[in-house]
Protein backbone atom coordinates (compact mmCIF):
# COMPACT_ATOMS: atom_id res chain seq x y z
CA UNK A 1 0.00 0.00 0.00
CA UNK A 2 1.25 3.41 -0.97
CA UNK A 3 2.53 5.87 1.84
CA UNK A 4 2.21 10.03 1.61
CA UNK A 5 6.09 10.19 1.01
CA UNK A 6 6.65 7.85 -1.26
CA UNK A 7 9.77 8.74 -3.54
CA UNK A 8 11.06 11.43 -0.99
CA UNK A 9 14.57 10.83 -0.24
CA UNK A 10 15.85 12.64 2.91
CA UNK A 11 19.55 12.80 3.84
CA UNK A 12 20.24 13.02 7.65
CA UNK A 13 23.35 13.93 9.59
CA UNK A 14 22.69 14.04 12.96
CA UNK A 15 22.42 13.06 16.63
CA UNK A 16 20.42 12.18 19.46
CA UNK A 17 16.65 12.87 19.12
CA UNK A 18 16.06 16.26 18.15
CA UNK A 19 16.47 16.00 14.66
CA UNK A 20 16.70 12.33 13.92
CA UNK A 21 13.09 11.99 15.44
CA UNK A 22 11.84 14.31 12.72
CA UNK A 23 13.43 12.08 9.74
CA UNK A 24 12.28 9.24 11.34
CA UNK A 25 8.63 10.76 11.23
CA UNK A 26 9.34 11.38 7.69
CA UNK A 27 9.87 7.68 7.46
CA UNK A 28 7.02 6.55 9.03
CA UNK A 29 5.32 8.71 6.14
CA UNK A 30 7.32 6.58 3.37
CA UNK A 31 10.31 8.74 2.79
CA UNK A 32 13.49 6.94 2.01
CA UNK A 33 15.86 8.12 4.84
CA UNK A 34 19.56 7.65 5.09
CA UNK A 35 21.57 8.57 7.77
CA UNK A 36 25.16 9.62 7.80
CA UNK A 37 27.44 8.47 10.51
CA UNK A 38 30.80 9.17 11.25
CA UNK A 39 33.13 5.59 11.22
CA UNK A 40 33.91 4.36 14.35
CA UNK A 41 32.46 6.97 16.21
CA UNK A 42 28.95 6.76 15.09
CA UNK A 43 26.05 8.80 16.61
CA UNK A 44 26.28 9.07 20.62
CA UNK A 45 22.84 8.22 21.17
CA UNK A 46 23.61 4.20 20.41
CA UNK A 47 25.79 4.42 23.63
CA UNK A 48 23.08 5.81 25.86
CA UNK A 49 22.33 2.54 28.48
CA UNK A 50 20.72 4.84 31.34
CA UNK A 51 19.01 7.91 31.92
CA UNK A 52 18.59 9.02 35.06
CA UNK A 53 17.71 5.55 37.23
CA UNK A 54 16.09 4.39 34.42
CA UNK A 55 17.34 1.34 32.27
CA UNK A 56 17.14 2.31 28.22
CA UNK A 57 18.95 -0.82 26.55
CA UNK A 58 17.57 -4.03 25.76
CA UNK A 59 19.22 -6.47 24.54
CA UNK A 60 22.59 -4.49 24.20
CA UNK A 61 20.47 -1.87 22.24
CA UNK A 62 19.42 1.76 23.00
CA UNK A 63 15.47 2.35 22.81
CA UNK A 64 16.92 5.74 22.53
CA UNK A 65 18.34 5.05 19.12
CA UNK A 66 15.72 2.89 18.04
CA UNK A 67 13.07 5.23 18.02
CA UNK A 68 15.12 7.59 16.71
CA UNK A 69 16.26 5.73 13.84
CA UNK A 70 13.15 3.50 12.84
CA UNK A 71 13.29 2.62 9.28
CA UNK A 72 16.88 4.25 8.31
CA UNK A 73 19.30 3.53 5.69
CA UNK A 74 22.54 4.13 6.87
CA UNK A 75 26.15 4.91 6.05
CA UNK A 76 29.58 5.62 7.15
CA UNK A 77 31.31 8.37 5.85
CA UNK A 78 34.11 10.10 7.22
CA UNK A 79 33.00 14.22 6.78
CA UNK A 80 36.56 15.30 8.27
CA UNK A 81 38.07 13.25 4.99
CA UNK A 82 38.04 15.83 1.27
CA UNK A 83 36.96 12.51 0.00
CA UNK A 84 34.34 12.11 2.26
CA UNK A 85 32.25 15.51 1.70
CA UNK A 86 32.38 14.68 -2.22
CA UNK A 87 30.87 11.65 -1.10
CA UNK A 88 27.70 13.65 0.15
CA UNK A 89 27.94 16.22 -2.17
CA UNK A 90 26.72 13.67 -4.72
CA UNK A 91 24.38 12.27 -2.33
CA UNK A 92 22.83 15.92 -1.81
CA UNK A 93 21.80 16.11 -5.93
CA UNK A 94 19.88 13.24 -5.45
CA UNK A 95 18.19 14.44 -2.35
CA UNK A 96 15.06 16.44 -1.62
CA UNK A 97 15.34 17.08 1.78
CA UNK A 98 18.90 17.16 4.27
CA UNK A 99 18.55 17.60 7.78
CA UNK A 100 20.88 18.20 10.12
CA UNK A 101 20.81 19.10 14.29
CA UNK A 102 24.95 19.26 14.31
CA UNK A 103 26.10 22.80 15.75
CA UNK A 104 26.71 25.83 12.99
CA UNK A 105 30.62 26.25 14.16
CA UNK A 106 30.99 22.13 13.02
CA UNK A 107 28.38 22.48 9.98
CA UNK A 108 30.73 25.28 8.76
CA UNK A 109 33.95 23.63 9.07
CA UNK A 110 32.88 20.45 7.56
CA UNK A 111 31.30 22.49 4.26
CA UNK A 112 27.81 21.14 4.92
CA UNK A 113 25.96 24.69 5.25
CA UNK A 114 22.96 25.70 3.04
CA UNK A 115 24.97 27.78 1.08
CA UNK A 116 27.38 24.88 -0.10
CA UNK A 117 24.52 22.20 -0.70
CA UNK A 118 22.07 24.84 -2.24
CA UNK A 119 24.91 25.32 -4.80
CA UNK A 120 24.88 21.26 -5.42
CA UNK A 121 21.15 21.38 -5.17
CA UNK A 122 18.93 24.41 -5.97
CA UNK A 123 15.90 22.44 -4.80
CA UNK A 124 16.85 20.95 -1.90
CA UNK A 125 15.04 21.46 1.25
CA UNK A 126 17.89 22.32 4.11
CA UNK A 127 16.63 21.88 7.77
CA UNK A 128 18.47 22.48 10.88
CA UNK A 129 17.47 21.95 14.69
CA UNK A 130 19.20 23.75 17.16
CA UNK A 131 18.98 24.21 20.47
CA UNK A 132 18.08 28.28 20.78
CA UNK A 133 17.46 28.91 17.29
CA UNK A 134 19.77 30.93 14.54
CA UNK A 135 20.15 34.53 15.75
CA UNK A 136 20.41 35.64 19.28
CA UNK A 137 24.09 35.38 21.90
CA UNK A 138 23.35 31.74 22.34
CA UNK A 139 23.13 30.71 18.92
CA UNK A 140 25.79 28.51 19.07
CA UNK A 141 25.06 26.97 22.32
CA UNK A 142 24.06 23.23 22.46
CA UNK A 143 20.85 22.05 24.26
CA UNK A 144 18.86 19.49 24.94
CA UNK A 145 15.37 18.04 26.37
CA UNK A 146 16.20 19.19 29.64
CA UNK A 147 17.24 22.88 28.65
CA UNK A 148 13.65 23.75 26.28
CA UNK A 149 11.73 22.32 29.62
CA UNK A 150 13.79 24.81 31.64
CA UNK A 151 14.09 27.64 29.01
CA UNK A 152 10.48 27.96 28.04
CA UNK A 153 8.80 28.37 31.64
CA UNK A 154 7.59 24.64 30.92
CA UNK A 155 9.34 23.36 34.53
CA UNK A 156 6.62 26.21 35.95
CA UNK A 157 3.54 24.57 34.04
CA UNK A 158 3.76 21.36 36.27
CA UNK A 159 2.64 20.70 40.13
CA UNK A 160 0.86 22.88 42.82
CA UNK A 161 2.11 26.34 43.69
CA UNK A 162 4.63 26.18 46.08
CA UNK A 163 6.47 23.07 44.59
CA UNK A 164 10.01 23.58 43.08
CA UNK A 165 10.31 23.87 38.94
CA UNK A 166 9.29 20.23 38.33
CA UNK A 167 10.54 18.21 34.88
CA UNK A 168 8.39 16.24 32.42
CA UNK A 169 9.51 12.78 31.47
CA UNK A 170 12.59 12.36 29.40
CA UNK A 171 12.29 13.17 25.51
CA UNK A 172 9.31 14.78 25.40
CA UNK A 173 10.25 18.34 24.22
CA UNK A 174 12.71 16.58 21.98
CA UNK A 175 9.75 14.77 20.46
CA UNK A 176 8.16 18.01 20.10
CA UNK A 177 10.58 19.68 18.14
CA UNK A 178 10.90 15.74 15.91
CA UNK A 179 7.08 16.67 15.57
CA UNK A 180 7.92 20.58 14.20
CA UNK A 181 10.70 20.22 11.93
CA UNK A 182 8.86 17.09 10.27
CA UNK A 183 6.18 19.91 9.87
CA UNK A 184 8.51 22.44 8.91
CA UNK A 185 10.00 20.20 6.20
CA UNK A 186 6.17 18.72 5.00
CA UNK A 187 5.61 22.95 4.31
CA UNK A 188 8.87 23.44 2.79
CA UNK A 189 8.42 20.73 0.07
CA UNK A 190 4.55 21.70 -0.14
CA UNK A 191 6.03 25.35 -1.15
CA UNK A 192 8.33 23.79 -3.63
CA UNK A 193 5.72 22.09 -5.38
CA UNK A 194 3.69 25.34 -5.92
CA UNK A 195 7.01 27.44 -6.76
CA UNK A 196 10.04 24.83 -7.43
CA UNK A 197 12.04 26.70 -4.71
CA UNK A 198 13.98 25.11 -2.20
CA UNK A 199 14.96 26.67 1.09
CA UNK A 200 16.21 26.46 4.11
CA UNK A 201 14.07 25.87 7.41
CA UNK A 202 15.05 26.44 11.19
CA UNK A 203 12.99 25.00 13.96
CA UNK A 204 14.77 24.71 18.00
CA UNK A 205 14.17 23.28 20.97
CA UNK A 206 13.56 26.57 22.65
CA UNK A 207 11.06 27.45 20.12
CA UNK A 208 9.09 24.32 20.11
CA UNK A 209 8.62 23.86 23.73
CA UNK A 210 7.45 27.43 23.45
CA UNK A 211 4.98 27.10 20.90
CA UNK A 212 3.94 23.49 22.78
CA UNK A 213 2.57 25.97 25.80
CA UNK A 214 0.86 28.53 23.14
CA UNK A 215 -2.12 29.32 25.97
CA UNK A 216 0.18 29.52 28.62
CA UNK A 217 2.61 31.59 27.08
CA UNK A 218 -0.28 33.62 25.10
CA UNK A 219 -1.81 34.35 29.19
CA UNK A 220 1.19 35.53 29.85
CA UNK A 221 2.03 37.83 27.30
CA UNK A 222 -1.06 39.43 27.34
CA UNK A 223 -2.58 39.10 30.84
CA UNK A 224 0.94 39.69 32.39
CA UNK A 225 0.37 36.92 34.63
CA UNK A 226 1.61 33.05 34.59
CA UNK A 227 -1.18 30.82 34.33
CA UNK A 228 -1.48 29.58 38.04
CA UNK A 229 -0.30 25.77 38.57
CA UNK A 230 -2.80 23.57 39.59
CA UNK A 231 -3.55 23.16 43.33
CA UNK A 232 -6.03 20.22 43.45
CA UNK A 233 -7.82 20.64 46.81
CA UNK A 234 -8.56 24.87 46.14
CA UNK A 235 -9.29 25.02 42.50
CA UNK A 236 -12.01 24.26 40.01
CA UNK A 237 -13.69 21.15 41.26
CA UNK A 238 -15.28 20.59 38.24
CA UNK A 239 -11.56 20.75 35.98
CA UNK A 240 -9.83 18.17 38.45
CA UNK A 241 -8.91 14.38 39.29
CA UNK A 242 -9.79 12.14 42.11
CA UNK A 243 -8.65 9.30 43.48
CA UNK A 244 -10.95 6.29 43.24
CA UNK A 245 -11.73 3.44 45.77
CA UNK A 246 -8.81 1.12 43.64
CA UNK A 247 -6.54 3.62 44.97
CA UNK A 248 -6.39 5.01 40.86
CA UNK A 249 -7.50 8.45 39.84
CA UNK A 250 -10.15 9.60 37.72
CA UNK A 251 -9.98 13.28 35.10
CA UNK A 252 -13.59 15.02 35.28
CA UNK A 253 -14.31 18.20 32.72
CA UNK A 254 -17.66 19.88 33.64
CA UNK A 255 -18.59 22.81 31.37
CA UNK A 256 -19.94 25.97 32.73
CA UNK A 257 -23.59 25.49 31.45
CA UNK A 258 -26.21 24.73 34.38
CA UNK A 259 -27.49 21.46 32.58
CA UNK A 260 -23.85 20.04 32.29
CA UNK A 261 -23.62 20.95 36.50
CA UNK A 262 -27.28 18.88 36.61
CA UNK A 263 -26.28 16.25 34.63
CA UNK A 264 -23.38 15.42 36.30
CA UNK A 265 -25.01 15.58 39.57
CA UNK A 266 -27.02 13.32 37.93
CA UNK A 267 -24.52 10.65 36.99
CA UNK A 268 -23.14 10.47 40.64
CA UNK A 269 -26.26 9.83 42.28
CA UNK A 270 -26.15 13.56 43.95
CA UNK A 271 -28.68 15.53 42.44
CA UNK A 272 -29.32 17.13 45.49
CA UNK A 273 -25.55 19.11 44.90
CA UNK A 274 -27.24 20.83 41.89
CA UNK A 275 -29.86 22.58 43.94
CA UNK A 276 -27.09 23.22 47.03
CA UNK A 277 -27.21 26.85 47.39
CA UNK A 278 -23.14 26.72 47.72
CA UNK A 279 -23.06 24.83 44.26
CA UNK A 280 -25.53 26.72 41.80
CA UNK A 281 -23.70 28.49 40.37
CA UNK A 282 -20.04 28.65 38.34
CA UNK A 283 -19.20 31.65 40.68
CA UNK A 284 -20.62 29.75 44.01
CA UNK A 285 -18.41 26.59 42.80
CA UNK A 286 -15.75 28.53 43.03
CA UNK A 287 -16.13 30.57 45.84
CA UNK A 288 -17.14 27.11 47.68
CA UNK A 289 -14.29 24.85 45.39
CA UNK A 290 -12.44 23.25 49.09
CA UNK A 291 -15.70 22.21 50.53
CA UNK A 292 -17.35 20.65 47.17
CA UNK A 293 -13.59 18.89 46.23
CA UNK A 294 -13.92 17.39 49.24
CA UNK A 295 -17.66 16.09 48.81
CA UNK A 296 -16.24 14.75 45.26
CA UNK A 297 -13.44 13.23 47.25
CA UNK A 298 -15.52 11.25 49.76
CA UNK A 299 -17.94 10.60 46.74
CA UNK A 300 -15.30 9.29 44.19
CA UNK A 301 -14.01 7.37 47.07
CA UNK A 302 -16.76 4.94 46.99
CA UNK A 303 -16.18 3.27 43.51
CA UNK A 304 -13.51 1.85 41.75
CA UNK A 305 -12.25 3.82 38.10
CA UNK A 306 -13.36 1.49 35.95
CA UNK A 307 -16.99 1.78 37.99
CA UNK A 308 -16.84 5.31 37.36
CA UNK A 309 -15.45 5.63 33.80
CA UNK A 310 -18.58 3.38 32.90
CA UNK A 311 -21.02 5.75 34.38
CA UNK A 312 -19.23 8.96 32.51
CA UNK A 313 -18.98 7.24 29.74
CA UNK A 314 -22.74 6.15 29.07
CA UNK A 315 -23.89 9.55 30.82
CA UNK A 316 -21.76 11.52 28.15
CA UNK A 317 -19.94 13.49 30.85
CA UNK A 318 -16.53 14.51 30.10
CA UNK A 319 -14.28 12.59 32.11
CA UNK A 320 -11.51 9.81 31.69
CA UNK A 321 -8.91 7.24 33.38
CA UNK A 322 -5.44 8.93 34.30
CA UNK A 323 -3.48 5.98 32.99
CA UNK A 324 0.21 5.24 34.09
CA UNK A 325 2.60 4.42 31.34
CA UNK A 326 2.03 0.47 32.18
CA UNK A 327 -1.93 0.90 31.79
CA UNK A 328 -1.80 1.99 28.19
CA UNK A 329 -0.96 -1.21 26.76
CA UNK A 330 -4.34 -2.86 27.72
CA UNK A 331 -6.36 0.62 26.89
CA UNK A 332 -9.41 -0.62 24.94
CA UNK A 333 -9.55 3.06 23.24
CA UNK A 334 -6.14 3.11 22.61
CA UNK A 335 -6.08 -0.21 21.03
CA UNK A 336 -8.70 0.19 19.03
CA UNK A 337 -7.21 3.23 17.18
CA UNK A 338 -3.96 1.76 16.73
CA UNK A 339 -1.94 4.67 18.73
CA UNK A 340 -0.33 1.37 20.51
CA UNK A 341 0.59 -1.05 17.40
CA UNK A 342 2.11 -4.72 17.90
CA UNK A 343 5.79 -5.36 16.16
CA UNK A 344 7.74 -8.08 16.33
CA UNK A 345 11.43 -6.49 16.74
CA UNK A 346 13.85 -8.04 15.55
CA UNK A 347 15.83 -7.24 18.62
CA UNK A 348 13.52 -6.39 21.63
CA UNK A 349 10.53 -9.18 20.19
CA UNK A 350 7.12 -8.51 20.24
CA UNK A 351 6.12 -5.76 21.81
CA UNK A 352 4.22 -3.01 21.19
CA UNK A 353 5.00 0.85 20.04
CA UNK A 354 3.82 4.14 19.71
CA UNK A 355 1.44 3.73 16.46
CA UNK A 356 1.12 6.74 13.49
CA UNK A 357 -1.00 9.48 15.56
CA UNK A 358 -2.86 10.20 12.25
CA UNK A 359 -5.25 8.19 10.14
CA UNK A 360 -4.97 8.32 6.25
CA UNK A 361 -8.01 6.69 4.19
CA UNK A 362 -5.46 5.90 1.44
CA UNK A 363 -2.05 6.35 2.21
CA UNK A 364 -1.50 5.12 5.78
CA UNK A 365 1.75 5.78 7.67
CA UNK A 366 3.39 2.80 9.66
CA UNK A 367 5.84 3.16 13.08
CA UNK A 368 6.82 -0.07 12.69
CA UNK A 369 11.02 -0.63 11.86
CA UNK A 370 13.85 -1.20 13.12
CA UNK A 371 17.42 1.03 13.33
CA UNK A 372 20.12 -0.01 11.04
CA UNK A 373 23.30 -0.87 11.92
CA UNK A 374 26.26 1.10 11.60
CA UNK A 375 27.46 1.56 7.49
CA UNK A 376 24.85 -1.01 6.85
CA UNK A 377 23.85 0.03 3.77
CA UNK A 378 26.99 2.16 3.09
CA UNK A 379 27.42 0.10 -0.27
CA UNK A 380 23.77 -0.04 -1.62
CA UNK A 381 23.03 3.79 -1.18
CA UNK A 382 26.84 4.67 -2.86
CA UNK A 383 25.79 2.69 -5.72
CA UNK A 384 22.20 3.70 -5.70
CA UNK A 385 22.23 7.09 -5.42
CA UNK A 386 26.03 8.45 -5.91
CA UNK A 387 26.43 5.71 -9.12
CA UNK A 388 29.13 4.42 -7.54
CA UNK A 389 31.32 1.24 -9.32
CA UNK A 390 32.48 -1.71 -6.95
CA UNK A 391 35.99 -0.38 -7.55
CA UNK A 392 35.44 2.94 -6.41
CA UNK A 393 33.47 1.59 -3.16
CA UNK A 394 36.70 -0.74 -2.55
CA UNK A 395 38.92 1.77 -2.89
CA UNK A 396 36.93 4.50 -0.39
CA UNK A 397 37.09 1.36 2.04
CA UNK A 398 41.12 1.09 1.96
CA UNK A 399 41.72 4.71 2.34
CA UNK A 400 39.03 4.62 5.47
CA UNK A 401 36.54 7.48 3.82
CA UNK A 402 33.85 5.10 4.78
Amino acid sequence: MPRPLDGVKVLEWGIFHAGPGATAILADLGAEVIKVEQPGEGDPIRKLSHFGKACVTHNGRSLFYEGANRHKRNITIDLKNPKGRDLVYRLVANSDVFLTNIRRNAVVKLGMTYEVLREINPSLIYAVVSGYGPRGPESQQGAFDFHGQARSGMMYCMGEPEMPPLLVHFGVIDQATSIMASHAILSALYARERTGKGQEVHVSILSSALFLQYFNVMNGMIMGQPVPRHERLSTDALRNYYRCKDGKWICVTVSYQMSAWEGFCRAIEHEELASDARFMTRESRFENCEDLIALLDAMFATRTQAEWHDIFVKEGIFATKVNSPMDLNSDEQILANDYLVEYDHPFFGRSMLPGYPAHFSETPADTRGRAPEQGEHTEEVLKELGCFSEAEIAELRIEGVI
